[in-house]
This record gives C-alpha cells, sequence and structure tokens, in this order.
C-alpha cells in the first residue's frame, strides 16, 4: 500500500490507511533512515487525536527494535516542544503523531529534523523511498529494547523565557484568552505565564483535550472559531490566540469579535524583530500577502518567496540569515528560537509587541498599512477537487484571458499553483492542497468586499471549466 508524503509528512483517515501496521512501517524506513546517518537517538510524541499515544507507542518499539534509544513522551504535548526536545536531548531526529489542523478523522506522522525543526524534503524524499522499498519491520521485544519516558515542559518553558522580552511582559497586566480548540497546547500556554509569574490572566477555552476538537476542524480560522468570537465580544481581553491541533499555528481574535489573520500577525511580529534590531531575510510562502513583502523592503530587509510547505522556509532557515519565515495557514517560525512553527512562542511575541509599544494589534497593522501603502484585505475558499481536474486547470489557467472578473490580467506566476496578478493591488491564485483533496483559491485585495466578489468569479470560472467542483464549507 503507498503512503504518500505531502507538504508536511504522512497523513491518512484513522482505521483506513492510518493503521498500527502502517505506523509501523514508515517507523521502519525513518529507522533506517537514522541509522544510515549514525544517528543514535529519537524523540517521539503526540497529540490528541484518537488513538494518538497508542500510535506513539507502536512507532517508538519499531525505532527501539532497530536498535535506537527512544525517548517517547510522557503525555500529550505541542508540535513544537516536540521539536526542541530534539535538541534538548541531543536526538538524531523526532516523530510526532499529529495531522495539525486536518479534520477529526485524520492521524499523521510527522518527522522532525536534527535541528528540531520540519524535516527537510531531502529526509522526507529518503524516508518515502525507503517505504516503498520495505514492507517488514523489526520485532520490538520488551525484555532487550527499552522505551523511555520524557517531560519536556519545563525546559521548553525555559526557552521561551529566552526568547521573548520577559521584563515587559512583567510589567503588563490583562487578560488574553486562549482557544487551544481541543488540541496539543491546552494547558500549554496558562501554565507558561504560571511558570514565568507574569502577572497576566489566561482565560481558557476548549483547553480539555478532544479528539472530535468540539465539533470543527482544528485550524484556526473564523468558520472554526465562533466560541471564542463569541467570548471576546463579551471579554476586555487584549487579544485571543487560538491554536490549531498540535500547536504549531494561531489565529487570532481582537476585542469585539474581529478576526485578526496570519498575514497581520506575520507583518506585526516581523515588525517587532526588526525593532529589537533583528536583521536578516524575511522568508514567505507562496500564498502570502504582499504586504509582507512590501514591509521587508521598507526596513531594507531581502525577502525570498517559496512553494507552500513550512519545509521550504526551514530549508532557508538552515542556511543561516533568516529573521523570520512564515505560511498563509499561520505557521511562523522566528530568529532566536526553533527553525520550526511554535503557535506558543508566537502568541508571547505578539503579547509583547502591545507591551512595548503600548497599542493595540488593531493599531499597530494599520500603522504598517500605512507605511507600506497597502491595503490589506484577504479570503480563501476550498472546492472538493476530483482526479485530473487540477491538471486540466492548470493547463487552462497557462493562457488566462486579458480581463479576469472585470479586472485587468498583469501577470501570472507558477511557483505553487497559478496565481493570476490582477490590476488594483489584486491577486487569485488556485492551488491544489498538500494534504487533502482541494482545491484552494485565495485572493487578497484592499477590501473585503472586493474580495468575495473576486473568490465568487473565480468560483464560476472553475465550475464553467470544469463542472465537476462542488463546493465544501468555505472556510
Amino acid at each position: 500500500m503507498e503512503l504518500i508524503f505531502g507538504t508536511d509528512g504522512w497523513r491518512d483517515i484513522i482505521g483506513e490507511r492510518f493503521t498500527f501496521a502502517n505506523v509501523a512501517r514508515v517507523a521502519q524506513a525513518y529507522a533506517e533512515h537514522l541509522l544510515e546517518r549514525q544517528q543514535q537517538a529519537v524523540v517521539v510524541g503526540f497529540d490528541t487525536r484518537f488513538n494518538g499515544e497508542l500510535f506513539a507507542r507502536r512507532a517508538a518499539e519499531v525505532l527501539a527494535a532497530n536498535g535506537l534509544r527512544v525517548l517517547l513522551s510522557k503525555s500529550y504535548l505541542p508540535t513544537p516542544a516536540l521539536s526542541f526536545a530534539v535538541t534538548h536531548y541531543g536526538a538524531g531526529g523526532g516523530v510526532m503523531l499529529t495531522a495539525s489542523h486536518n479534520p477529526p478523522a485524520y492521524s499523521g506522522f510527522k518527522l522532525k529534523g536534527p535541528y528540531g525543526g520540519t524535516a527537510t524534503t531531502d529526509i522526507y524524499q529518503d524516508v518515502s523511498a525507503r517505504l516503498a522499498s520495505r514492507q517488514q519491520v523489526a520485532e520490538f521485544d520488551s525484555s532487550r529494547h527499552d522505551i523511555e519516558p520524557f517531560d519536556i515542559r519545563r525546559s521548553y518553558y525555559e526557552a521561551l523565557m529566552r526568547l521573548v522580552n520577559l521584563e515587559a511582559l512583567r510589567s503588563f497586566k490583562g487578560q488574553l484568552v486562549h482557544d487551544a480548540m481541543g488540541g496539543a497546547a491546552a494547558g500549554w500556554l496558562s501554565g507558561f505565564v504560571r511558570s514565568a509569574k507574569l502577572p497576566l490572566e489566561v482565560y481558557e477555552v476548549h483547553a480539555v483535550p478532544n479528539p472530535t476538537f468540539y465539533g470543527v476542524n482544528p485550524e484556526p480560522i473564523p468558520a472554526n472559531l465562533e466560541s471564542v468570537t463569541a467570548v471576546m465580544q463579551g471579554l476586555g481581553a487584549v487579544f485571543a490566540t487560538a491554536t490549531d491541533g498540535d500547536g504549531d499555528r494561531l489565529g487570532v481574535v481582537l476585542p469585539g469579535g474581529a478576526y485578526f489573520n496570519s498575514h497581520q500577525i506575520f507583518a506585526v511580529l516581523l515588525r517587532l524583530l526588526h525593532q529589537r534590531g533583528g536583521v536578516g531575510r524575511v522568508i514567505k510562502t507562496f500564498t502570502v500577502s504582499r504586504i509582507i513583502e512590501r514591509l521587508a523592503a521598507r526596513h531594507g530587509l531581502p525577502c525570498l518567496e517559496t512553494p507552500v510547505g513550512f519545509k521550504y522556509i526551514v530549508d532557508a532557515m538552515l542556511q543561516g540569515g533568516v529573521l523570520i519565515g512564515g505560511e498563509e495557514s499561520g505557521g511562523i517560525g522566528v530568529a532566536g528560537h526553533l527553525p520550526e512553527r511554535d503557535g506558543l512562542a508566537n502568541s508571547l511575541l505578539l503579547l509583547e509587541a502591545v507591551a512595548t509599544s503600548g497599542r493595540s494589534l488593531a493599531e499597530l497593522f494599520t500603522a504598517i498599512e500605512r507605511d507600506t501603502e497597502w491595503s490589506h484585505a484577504y479570503d480563501r475558499c476550498d472546492l472538493l477537487l476530483k482526479e485530473g481536474v487540477g491538471e486540466a486547470l492548470a493547463a487552462a489557467l497557462a493562457s488566462p484571458p486579458q480581463i479576469f472578473a472585470g479586472r485587468a490580467v498583469e501577470s501570472v506566476e507558477t511557483l505553487d499553483g497559478v496565481k493570476i496578478n490582477l490590476s488594483g493591488q489584486t491577486w487569485l491564485l488556485f492551488r491544489a492542497s498538500g494534504t487533502e483533496p482541494l482545491l484552494r483559491i485565495y485572493c487578497e485585495a484592499p477590501h473585503p468586499e472586493e474580495v468575495k466578489a473576486l473568490l465568487a468569479a473565480a468560483q464560476r470560472y472553475v465550475a464553467a471549466l470544469t463542472a465537476v467542483f462542488t463546493n465544501t464549507e468555505s472556510p
């Protein structure tokens, strides 16, 4: 049975293709990868999905049966904490059993490099090749093979304390809301606040782990954040941060219930790091707002665009000289931490930006729009993708019309999917998901009404071209 590695690991539906037998096969391939590179140790963690602990135990058994030193998390933990554990224990890599933001029916198998971050393309390609050529796995014998439990929480908190401006946070009094969405970051942000002795009140939403994620997909986008949005309409909190299923991504809800998207978060963090004196390259994926390019240019920083997938940002970070790298889905990595997305670290950095400036997140972003002369509105819709249609759509868009939705087509880019740059500081991107059978359509324009109209026109274009798409619920 062929298992497909997407933008970040292997993901499948639990009980169908995501089985104990297939988890063991992937673990065997990864063990061989580590041993050939003369690595001796590996850490294993899991999120709050159904049977996560048991799947992690099976992966750990196969890794141990191959002669590796295996450390297995005592409990669920966020992906960035697992990544931190790789470097803390000097391991050659890591395994995280998670499907991140995917629906509850999914689980997944993420790999981490020895540097404590998302595995590079080279690592995934090697493991995938080994998986395709091998079916047998090493047999675990508890009398001969040892699995060591670990708890990284305290050491991870200490790393966060070194990253953020603790003095500023300790002088800031207020309330922060954290919606863990029933995922692996549940209790970790409030735990940090207690550990760092911050005078901050953390109001927790969906803080009890839940494998169904309280009936939504654990992706922190507006459609899935109705509960915390309602909370923010009645609380005077500084903002609400929502972390995805494994805690490496975040979304933000402002006082009153307005959504503060990933591009706005990226921009505020970029300016904060620059104001701290940080320099280096800015890395953004193909789906990220152009305001990041303009802000980087304003601060005299080079900006590089990559295909979608944090592994491409990691490639750049491992080369050195990167200040910040981020993607549209809310995953952002910063200098001075890990080459990894970290929803908890970025939540604290946003709080630092508010504390040190004396301004709200909305005010901070408005200042960035003014300085970059760019007005930002953004949204995405998803369409079910039938086999072969993606290729047909790409072929059709290779020669797009001169006018699209009443706007002149200025240029076309094909770094990852097809991006049509339109007049009036607007663009549309058509791209197949790397983790689900979906066609994603992204749009940026100066005003929300324009975004809505352009997305509607894009859906009509796709429907007329293929007549085989069915709308899913739009994020």
